[in-house]
């Protein structure tokens, strides 16, 4: 492999930043940097030189060994002083070493997935991680990082490659005069895989939704508080607010994080018949929204009722608690109920996220699903007799042909450029 080097801190001005170079001339060109490189894991000062021996910089420079660094590859890591011109030069002088090259995006996290340091999953978790924007994700990305789905998989991958090795044992020595019914132990390891996997699936939708983010739609009548409860919870006046009837005509959207959840809180236009054109397509697109959503805040006017039909976890609640004195109301003007509103909200998000399972992607529920259905066909057709075990057998090497393409150890060669080219070049 080519030896490759990067900025694998933010770009910009900074205290520090750091320039991964990875390869197997690695060693060589810190060597030509700074003379001397450290011990491995050893963090020492040294002086990085130009090719006329000008002084670029004082950096802590750190070495990792083949086999234990981010890459599997040997590894030197300047870290150098975090301006502009420095980074400049420092990576002017690599360019112009020969067998170096600029890392291209996501190379780095490719090449630790083929040197066996990661697999898909956690290349996948690392992207999630390095996007989180609360709480809740950075857990969820944390946990799969660390290799919780992936041995979850790969204990299926193994339990069914048993299974089909099993069954076709069996069908090697169908000749023989005792042959091994395997039947019982075959039924078991498939049946317990696809448990498995479909309690995985059933968790699956609220996974994504704690890594994608929650939508809360802010739904009623015109002219009931929707847009000053919006820009209340955002800080600012992301809706204009009139006394108006009808003044949001579209969907205004404000990302926020509530209680540790990304959340989506969506302004809707006020839902009532008009025979303005323009009003009425905000309409629509208010039902649309207001239906797709996870959680939909009913906001109505004192004694009135809601305009939609309430779901479970949704919130009813009276707007402009500020003139109307209702108790049980929420004021986006003065911010009365709108701590009790929170903690409510916050209380089904919480449930809402209960059941989540580690996989989170489209991705993995395509190929859940398909070996889930692989295994349940496996299973009829070992209740049909030994005279279809070659096709239960073939059907079960499908499923853990699924799981390693889960784990990206086949059939995902088509994926890997859209996924690592999420990545920054750094990384």
């Amino acid at each position: 492999m080519d030896t490759i080097f990067a900025l694998a801190s933010a770009p910009g001005k900074a205290g520090v930043s750091v320039i991964r170079v990875s390869g197997p001339a690695a060693l060589a060109a810190g060597k030509v940097l700074c003379g001397d490189v450290p011990k491995p894991r050893v963090a020492a000062l040294r002086k990085l030189v130009g090719a006329e021996g000008a002084v670029l910089d004082e950096a802590l420079v750190l070495v990792f060994d083949a086999g234990k660094s981010f890459t599997g590859e040997s590894v030197v890591e300047f870290q150098v002083h975090g301006g502009t011109a420095v980074i400049s030069a420092v990576l002017d002088r690599l360019a112009g070493l020969d067998g170096l090259r600029h890392a291209e995006a996501g190379e780095f996290t490719r090449r630790a997935l083929e040197n066996g340091k990661l697999d898909l999953t956690q290349v996948e978790a690392l992207a999630d991680l390095i996007d989180a924007e609360t709480e809740s994700q950075r857990k969820q990305a944390v946990e799969v990082l660390s290799g919780a789905l992936g041995a979850l998989v790969d204990s299926w991958r193994r339990d069914i490659i048993r299974a089909a090795s099993l069954l076709e044992a069996t069908i090697d020595f169908a000749d023989e005069e005792v042959p091994v019914d395997v039947s019982d132990e075959v039924r078991g390891l498939v049946s317990n895989v696809h448990d498995q996997i479909a309690a995985q699936l059933s968790g699956l939708t609220a996974a994504e939704r704690v890594r994608t983010g929650f939508e809360v739609a802010i739904v009623g009548s015109p002219n009931v508080g929707k847009s000053t409860l919006l820009n209340f919870l955002a800080g600012r006046d992301a809706a204009i607010t009139s006394e108006v009837a009808g003044t949001t005509r579209d969907v205004i959207e404000v990302r926020m994080d509530i209680g540790g959840f990304a959340v989506t809180l969506i302004d809707t236009a006020g839902l009532r018949d008009t025979s303005d054109v323009v009003e009425a397509l905000g309409v629509d697109r208010a039902k649309m929204r207001a239906d797709r959503a996870d959680v939909r805040v009913h906001l109505l006017e004192p004694g009135g009722a809601p305009v939609l039909a309430v779901r479970q976890n949704d919130i009813v609640l009276t707007g402009k608690a500020d003139m109307s004195g209702e108790t049980d109301g929420v004021s986006g003007l003065t911010g009365y109920g709108v701590s009790g509103f929170l903690d409510t909200l916050k209380g089904i998000l919480q449930d809402l996220s209960a059941g989540a399972g580690v996989a989170s992607r489209v991705r993995h529920r395509q190929v859940l699903e398909k070996g889930k259905d692989h295994l349940q066909a496996a299973l009829v057709l070992l209740d049909d007799g030994p005279d279809l075990y070659d096709v239960a057998s073939e059907e079960i090497r499908v499923a853990a042909r699924s799981m390693s393409a889960l784990l990206g150890y086949v059939d995902v060669e088509h994926l890997l450029d859209e996924i690592f080219s999420s990545f920054c070049v750094g990384k």
